[in-house]
């Protein structure tokens, strides 16, 4: 039972932060549309959520255990819940700068959080990985649903008024529903003896971490992927706006393809991983990431769907676009879990901490990037901009596969 109420308290959580972290995208269409600017300024928002990320991770990685996890879940839980509050009120550009670096600290505690509580609650390896997986689907779905929901308060024109912005009144009531689960879940604090002596020991420690060159190249080989996955995803509701001229509503709704894709992808490698090695899935992947690029951006071109009425009615290039989501899926997830278990026992706590970083960081790069090309440019030629870093991820992913046998190697010897 008790573990019930834990799962329910960090399913909830991490919903309702799926929900937010990936409204960027929308957001950014919106702001476009509501307060006049420009593709290259609505991007920055991408690095106040992102940047928060990473900022924070580094700052509070070591003295969340201190206070508490259950008191630091609901620290960030309360602060979104009033930022949600205070957005449709103020209706301006830079209150949603505010909403997305609170909403990155908030979820940096959150995630840190979470997966440390998650390794409280189970005592194996299998029920580890099972309650892991439980909370990440969990995200996929709010991720999914989170289109759906801010396409509903946005309607079927343009909208460059500001009443979509009601659609926070009811984040925070959702968010405000995860407060209360978390408040009454029985979260246990960590036992002062197996606290690090030295916050300061635990932050250098994951600096030198990075200096190694098996941990170099794979953050590399993250930060590239992260490039990719928020630049397409981030800016796809854009795309089927202004390339493709359909209604608001419909290119949000649409985007949502490129999540669900996402998840299927993650679920079929699972499976594939049982009959072929991670190196050639991955190399397979990016190839036919690369593939569809180069397949589907030129068939988006004097496309005209501002007569559309719903997502059932779409040329058929605009459902293909998102599908690179069911491709790009295992990378993330399988480059991390080689990385981990290269390492010791002991550094993956460090290397959990730079992967957040550099993803973080990541994000924000591909964001930018996308949308200052999108803005001098055009929608086709930042989508295409995405061929750059499947190249180096080629790259860099054979040299990994490279280095992890020598690691491998060198255990064996030892």
């Amino acid at each position: 039972m008790n573990l019930l109420r834990i799962t329910i308290g960090l399913a909830c959580s991490y919903f309702v932060f799926a929900i937010l972290l990936n409204s960027v995208g929308t957001v950014i269409l919106q702001a476009i549309n509501s307060f006049d600017i420009t593709k290259t300024q609505a991007s920055v928002l991408e690095g106040y959520k992102d940047l928060s990320i990473a900022v924070f991770s580094f700052a509070v990685a070591s003295f969340i255990p201190r206070v508490g996890y259950k008191f630091a879940m609901l620290v960030a839980l309360g602060a979104v819940t009033l930022i949600c509050l205070v957005v449709p009120s103020i209706a301006q550009f830079y209150v949603f700068k505010l909403l997305f670096a609170v909403i990155g600290c908030s979820f940096a505690i959150m995630k840190i959080s979470v997966y440390s509580v998650i390794g409280q609650v189970t005592n194996d390896a299998n029920k580890h990985s099972a309650l892991l997986n439980t909370i990440e689907g969990i995200f996929m779905v709010g991720v999914l649903s989170g289109y759906w929901v801010f396409s509903s308060f946005i309607g079927s024109g343009n909208n460059s008024g500001a009443s979509w912005l009601n659609v926070y009144y009811l984040l925070a009531g959702l968010v405000g529903i995860a407060f209360i689960s978390v408040l009454f879940s029985p979260i246990q604090s960590p036992q002062k003896e197996t606290l690090p002596s030295s916050q300061w020991r635990a932050f250098l420690d994951m600096l030198a971490l990075a200096y190694k060159p098996l941990v170099l190249i794979f953050i590399i080989s993250a930060f590239l992927y992260v490039l990719i996955e928020q630049g397409v995803g981030t800016w796809l509701p854009t795309f089927n706006n202004q390339v493709l001229k359909l209604p608001v509503d419909v290119s949000i709704q649409l985007a949502s393809i490129f999540a669900g894709a996402l998840a299927i992808g993650r679920l079929v490698a699972g499976q594939l991983l049982r009959f072929i090695g991670w190196y050639s899935l991955l190399i397979g992947c990016l190839i036919a990431m690369a593939g569809l690029v180069l397949l589907v951006l030129p068939l988006t071109h004097n496309i005209d769907g501002s007569q559309v009425k719903s997502v059932f009615d779409v040329p058929f290039a605009a459902y293909m676009l998102p599908l690179i989501g069911f491709f790009m899926a295992p990378l993330y997830p399988l480059l991390n879990s080689v990385m981990l278990s290269a390492l010791a026992a002991h550094q993956q706590a460090a290397m959990t901490g730079l992967i957040v970083v550099f993803s973080a960081l990541g994000g924000t790069t591909g964001s930018i990037l996308t949308g200052f090309i999108f803005d001098r440019f055009s929608g086709q030629h930042a989508f295409y901009l995405t061929l750059v870093p499947i190249c180096l991820l080629l790259a860099s992913v054979t040299l990994f596969k490279k280095m992890t046998l020598d690691v491998s190697v060198k255990q064996v010897k030892q």
